[in-house]
């Protein structure tokens, strides 16, 4: 029997996650990437290098809440959440014009593996994944996380292109920057109870 808790953390991770996603770096590797060679090694080098960067996410985050009391890490996540609302809803969209270049000598899939690794390693929903599980539990959060990547990756291969032509990436970031403050808002209620 599946928890309610287990899939409240799943669903909370999945929606803040694929919303700080869409229009990022990793998602126009993806659409860049996808335009120019075949979309199945694109798609899958991108899904492997999120299934490692949310394992490594989970295990820090749940790592860090063994040992910083409850109330602590929630107020940290309050706090790195309000930045990354913040920051997400002051973005002027500098990201958006960035060339993605093959790495010379290694196939699409492992292009398109390192070029996430890389971009993606330390970024906002990378920290945002090991918040959530120093306080939530870590499986639900890594499932919702890594499926949340997975959706938003398919979409920069698949539908991208025309997702951006419908709606301006500039309210997609602020809608991001929304979900984040909210989460924010939740995780300080959290630290303060």
């Amino acid at each position: 029997m599946i928890l309610p808790e287990t899939v409240s953390a799943a669903l909370s991770t999945f929606i803040l996650i694929a919303l700080a996603e869409i229009g990022d770096k990793s998602q126009l590797v993806c659409m860049t990437l996808a335009a120019r060679y075949r979309y199945w090694p694109v798609l899958l080098g991108a899904v492997a290098a999120f299934l490692v960067l949310n394992a490594l996410a989970v295990l820090f985050g749940a790592g860090v809440a063994a040992w910083v009391p409850e109330r602590l890490t929630a107020g940290v996540v309050a706090v790195m959440f309000g930045f990354f609302g913040i920051h997400t809803l002051l973005k002027r969209g500098e990201d958006e014009s960035d060339e993605v270049k093959e790495i010379p000598g290694h196939g699409i899939f492992y292009t398109t593996l390192l070029l996430i690794l890389v971009a993606e390693f330390g970024d906002k929903t990378q920290i945002a994944v090991a918040g959530l599980a120093g306080s939530m539990p870590p499986w639900p959060v890594w499932l919702g996380a890594s499926a949340a990547l997975m959706m938003v990756s398919a979409l920069g291969v698949w539908a991208g292109h025309r997702l951006l032509q419908r709606m301006p990436l500039y309210w997609l970031h602020r809608i991001s920057g929304v979900a984040f403050l909210l989460f924010a808002f939740v995780a300080a209620r959290q630290a303060l109870v």
